[in-house]
């Protein structure tokens, strides 16, 4: 199949909402979002951006029946961790279900380590859905491994209310 990967740029922002949203229908979690495709714009295409991204499109004639040419979409950031220095943090990787086994998944992670490598980075993280086993199967045949098993660590997270008690602390 005919696609290309490239950067992310403010034009892609409503089609990454987009996906966003059928990223976090298929986790069965679309209540959780709360970004918008403003945030995105603000948040990605600043002159200090906090997220970058990846775009897979195909070209027209292999548009989706709604009329996509975005089908896929990876978001990452910098990092770093304490034992081995700089990282790079895949927060989404996302293929829609009709071009998924196509190698597009493979092609936008393979994209983001590459990057990652380019800046000096020693690992990349990402989370994947313990329920979501073609993702997990993904990523153990790319030679990723889960630290949940190896190495014990748990995702923990604190928002909303908590995140402002804690902040009062």
């Amino acid at each position: 199949m005919d696609f290309s990967i490239r950067a992310a740029n403010l034009d892609d922002c409503k089609d990454i909402a987009r996906m966003i949203m059928e990223l976090a229908e298929y986790e069965k979690v679309s209540d959780h979002v709360k970004v918008t495709q403003k945030d995105l714009e603000q948040d990605g295409f600043s002159n200090n951006p906090l997220f970058h991204g990846i775009i897979a499109e195909v070209p027209e004639q292999h548009k989706t029946k709604e009329g996509h040419t975005k089908i896929g979409y990876a978001l990452y950031f910098h990092a770093y961790s304490s034992w081995s220095g700089r990282a790079i943090y895949m927060e989404d990787l996302y293929v829609m279900p009709e071009f998924r086994g196509k190698g597009v998944g493979k092609a936008l992670i393979s994209k983001v380590a590459q990057l990652g490598l380019a800046a000096g980075s020693h690992q990349l993280n990402f989370t994947v859905l313990d329920w979501n086993k073609p993702s997990v199967d993904f990523y153990l045949s790319q030679g990723c491994f889960d630290i949940t098993t190896t190495m014990g660590y748990h995702c923990m997270r604190c928002e909303g209310e908590a995140l402002k008690h804690l902040a009062q602390l």
